[in-house]
């Protein structure tokens, strides 16, 4: 009897989406890439409790990335903590897999968007952005 099972498959890690979300990163042309070098990106797995109330999304797994910082141009202020770049796992593969849409297409595809709140873009600057830098 032959052995017909599948390989076994794992889902993508905090390290394969960070991977992918640094990739699309370096796929961003000038000027924007130059004022990306002190932005932070994290990878978890959801967002927490405390952003999830304050944004009002009673659905762990509706948002997939947040920008938070001040944007590129807006005087810093005393206290201003590093601009940063949440991108949560479990939400990112859930749409992947519901959508059908490559990962890294939607890894870069939320990228774009929460690097557009970085520079104040508006959503069809993010479009043309992301158009530019598709994998």
């Amino acid at each position: 009897m032959s052995d017909t099972r599948q390989p076994q498959r794992f889902a993508p890690t905090k390290e394969d989406i960070e991977t992918l979300a640094l990739q699309a990163l370096s796929r961003l042309p000038d000027p924007f890439a130059a004022h990306l070098s002190n932005v932070i990106l994290f990878v978890e797995d959801f967002a927490d409790e405390q952003v999830l109330k304050e944004m009002e999304i009673d659905d762990p797994f509706g948002l997939t990335g947040l920008y938070t910082g001040r944007p590129v141009g807006h005087e810093a202020q005393t206290g201003d903590t590093p601009p940063t770049v949440h991108l949560f796992r479990r939400p990112l593969l859930d749409e992947w897999v519901e959508t059908g849409v490559a990962l890294d297409a939607l890894i870069t595809h939320v990228v774009v968007h929460e690097i557009g709140h970085h520079f104040g873009l508006s959503d069809l600057d993010m479009h043309v952005l992301e158009d530019m830098v598709a994998p």
